[in-house]
Parts: C-alpha cells; sequence; structure tokens
C-alpha cells in the first residue's frame, strides 16, 4: 500500500482483494488489515468491505455492462476497489460524486494507481446509465441478489419453487441472535437487564432462552456477556437441543466441535450429564471451544483428534448422544458471510458429501445401541443433507429414524423431508440447518 496513511476505502478494497485473490476469509483478511489501522476506521472499514462483499455479484454484472474486457481480467485490487465504490453508491449516504472522486484518489494512493483512469470513467458511465443498468439487473434473479449464476442454478435445482425466495434471504442481513445460559438466568430476567442498558430486544418463545435484538451490538455492550450470561448464537443452530433430547447421566459426543457454541448449549442445558466430549480436528480452533465453555463456567473435555479416526483418541466406551455438526457448505448462513460465495465453488461442494458420509460412519461406530445421533449441518442442498442421510441408512440396516415429529418440543420450523427437517434461511428470522436424528437398533 503506497503512503503512510491508509483510508477506510484502500484497507477494505485490500482485505477484498484478498478475498478474491487468496480465497480467505473476510474475517481473516479484516483482521490482518485492522492490525496497524486507527481504530476510528475500523468500524468504516468492515462496513465497506462487508458491502463490497455481499454486493460482489452484482457488481460484476454492472461491470460487465461497462467494461469492454471481461471483469476477471482486470486485477484483483481494481475489481475490489470498483466494488467498494459501487457499494457506496448503493447506500446513498454519500453523494454520488464524492464517491467516485473519492474513488480515484484511492487508487492513485494504492498500488492500483495506473487503473485510476479506469476506475473514473467506468463509475461515471455507471450513472449516466444507471437507471437503464439497474433496471436490467434487477429483472434477473442471480445478479439481482448478488449471487453467482452456479449458485442460483443450485437452489434452483434443489428448491425450484422457493429457489428465488432462497436468494433473496441470502442477500439480506442477519439479525443478531442471543442464547441465555440458563444457569445463570430466565430470558425475562436477561430481557430486563438488556432494556436496563437501553438495549431493544425480544425473545422467541418457541425456543428456550432465544433473544434477538432489534438490532446487533458488539458483544461488550451485553449485560453479563463476560460472566457467560449470555452467548450470540443463531436462532436455527439453537434448535440443536430438541433432536437431542439430553437426560441425565447421559454420554454426550460433540464431534466437530469448534467453535463450540452448541458444546456449551449442551453443557446448559443438562448439568447433569455423565461426561461431555468436545472433538475437533483443528487444535487451534479448540481454544475457542475451551474459551466460550470457561466464559460460562462450564465443563467438557476437549479432545483435539479427527472424527474420522476415533480409535486414536475414543476410550471405547459408547455414547448416549453423538452430535455431529458435520462439515459443510455452508449456504445457510450466506448471510452472515457472505464471502462464502466468493470462497466456495461447485466442485468443491461435490466433494463435501463424501467426507459427511465418513464422518457419519465413524461417529455412528461410537454409538450405544439405543442410541442417538443428530446430524446437522448449516447448509440447503439436498447433496449434503437428505442425500446423506438416504446414503448411510442404505448400508446400515441396524440405523433408523427418529421421526421430526417425535422431537418433544421442535417449535414447528422448517421444512420436513423423509429423513429430518430443513429450516431454511429467514425462516423465523434463522439461519439455514438442516437436522435429522438417527437411533441404533
Amino acid at each position: 500500500m503506497k503512503g503512510t496513511a491508509a483510508s477506510a476505502r484502500s484497507l477494505a478494497a485490500y482485505a477484498v482483494a484478498r478475498v478474491l485473490r487468496e480465497g480467505v476469509t473476510l474475517d481473516a483478511a479484516l483482521k490482518d488489515a485492522l492490525v496497524a489501522a486507527d481504530s476510528k476506521l475500523h468500524a468504516s472499514v468492515r462496513s465497506l468491505s462487508y458491502g463490497a462483499v455481499r454486493g460482489y455479484f452484482r457488481h460484476e454484472a454492472i461491470l460487465g455492462k461497462l467494461l469492454s474486457t471481461p471483469v476477471r481480467s482486470l486485477d484483483f485490487l481494481v475489481r475490489a476497489l470498483l466494488s467498494v465504490a459501487l457499494y457506496e453508491l448503493e447506500d446513498e449516504r454519500t453523494p454520488e460524486y464524492a464517491v467516485v472522486d473519492a474513488a480515484v484518489q484511492t487508487a492513485k494512493a494504492t498500488d492500483a494507481s495506473r487503473a485510476s483512469g479506469l476506475i473514473n470513467a467506468v463509475l461515471r458511465r455507471y450513472l449516466r446509465e444507471r437507471k437503464s443498468l439497474d433496471a436490467e439487473i434487477a429483472s434477473r434473479p442471480a445478479p439481482r441478489h448478488a449471487a453467482p449464476i452456479w449458485l442460483a442454478d443450485r437452489f434452483r435445482a434443489d428448491w425450484p419453487v422457493r429457489w428465488t425466495q432462497l436468494l433473496a434471504a441470502s442477500d439480506s442481513h442477519a439479525p443478531m441472535w442471543l442464547r441465555v445460559n440458563s444457569r445463570l438466568a430466565t430470558t425475562d430476567e436477561y430481557l430486563g437487564q438488556l432494556q436496563a442498558a437501553g438495549i431493544g430486544a425480544r425473545a422467541e418463545d418457541r425456543v428456550p432462552y432465544a433473544i434477538v435484538l432489534d438490532s446487533p451490538r458488539d458483544v461488550h455492550e451485553l449485560p453479563g456477556f463476560a460472566q457467560g450470561v449470555v452467548s450470540v448464537q443463531d436462532l436455527g443452530a439453537q434448535c440443536v437441543a430438541f433432536p437431542l433430547a439430553l437426560a441425565p447421566d447421559q454420554r454426550v459426543l460433540d464431534a466437530c466441535a469448534a467453535p463450540g457454541g452448541k458444546t456449551a448449549l449442551i453443557a446448559e442445558r443438562q448439568p447433569s450429564l455423565k461426561n461431555l466430549v468436545a472433538v475437533d480436528i483443528d487444535p487451534h480452533r479448540l481454544s475457542r471451544v475451551r474459551e466460550n465453555l470457561n466464559r460460562g463456567n462450564l465443563s467438557a473435555e476437549v479432545v483435539a483428534g479427527d472424527a474420522t479416526a476415533a480409535a486414536k483418541w475414543w476410550d471405547g466406551t459408547p455414547f448416549d448422544r453423538i452430535l455431529l455438526d458435520a462439515p459443510c457448505s455452508g449456504l445457510g448462513v450466506i448471510r452472515r458471510h457472505p464471502d462464502i460465495r466468493l470462497r466456495k465453488s461447485p466442485s468443491d461442494i461435490d466433494k463435501l458429501p463424501a467426507l459427511q458420509g465418513r464422518l457419519l460412519k465413524s461417529t455412528w461406530d461410537l454409538l450405544a445401541p439405543g442410541g442417538r445421533l443428530v446430524y446437522v449441518t448449516c447448509t440447503v442442498t439436498r447433496s449434503e443433507n437428505r442425500d446423506v442421510i438416504a446414503a448411510f441408512l442404505s448400508g446400515n440396516p441396524g440405523a433408523g429414524i427418529v421421526a421430526a415429529e417425535a422431537w418433544e418440543g421442535w417449535p414447528g420450523f422448517g421444512e420436513a423431508d423423509e429423513f429430518g427437517r430443513q429450516i431454511l434461511p429467514g425462516e423465523a428470522g434463522a439461519d439455514g440447518f438442516y437436522y435429522a436424528a438417527l437411533t441404533k437398533q
């Protein structure tokens, strides 16, 4: 980056360019970008970078109409600078002329200085033709909702009636959901604490201890957060308690446990478990599991291990309950992590069912007869959800399905298939999650 002083626009553009070029998460790119930045810039950098990433494929479609060469032929930083500027023009809080001027000056102060003329010409042409261009983009569902074509096609194939609804939901902003630690407070008590702090919120009565804020807040503004009274967890993720059917004296395994939100929920909801084991293949991510447990004064055995090679860490005693929160494409949480659309590809997603099947088979072997394994993903593809369960059942005659109607307390969310329930993004304000419960006969 040229010069000594970085602007919010340049920092955001460099972060977005890293996502495009290296495939890193936006959170990781921002963490690096903000290390030496003035703290006064942090909020603006986050807003600009998330806005640019969230709208990237809409911006790419617009640029495709304005450029004489393919958008993908442009340098990553130039693409990122243009997307930041187009987001600002969409946001409309900054005058159009100021956005264009700032984009040009930012380019001149960065490694994209040679493209400053191109950026100026493209943005000015967009402003001249904006009405017709925006109307054309709005007529096509994929670019209108900033989705790559492959994602729109996949949604349409799996959800032919609701695919445009899924695109729209993925292009929206996710609410901030909280989970009250039932050991430390009731929902009403915590709502009172929020009200006293001037924070608007409401409870979701169908899911115990779930609260949604009127607007997102920094966690450090939340009363009792540091003391573990409350955690941030999406409503869809909190629904895991229903199919698990926790009870005293159970041995419970949380496979693929990091970052530990569901581990903490299990420990909170059933303090009389015989044993709770949290396993994850990534030792670094297990630090987050420990942090979540420690903050709530909760206990679990935290183990670094591969769930597909349990012999290396399992003590041989079967589990009564197993939660397999399987690695997945994450297409149900795009509104929370919009960079997924830039980092994932169809080939990446097509590799996942094989891994999910291996994890399901290996964890199944750890389940006690009469026990229950709950398979969870935060995606909406049938290949990663019902098809994985169908393939597993066909090869394991001793496995049976616990019908969703038998999940005590289930709030009625989701669309049923023959194996489980799919919560679609935006339903009841939740992210997209799939749940299926299996029992060993």
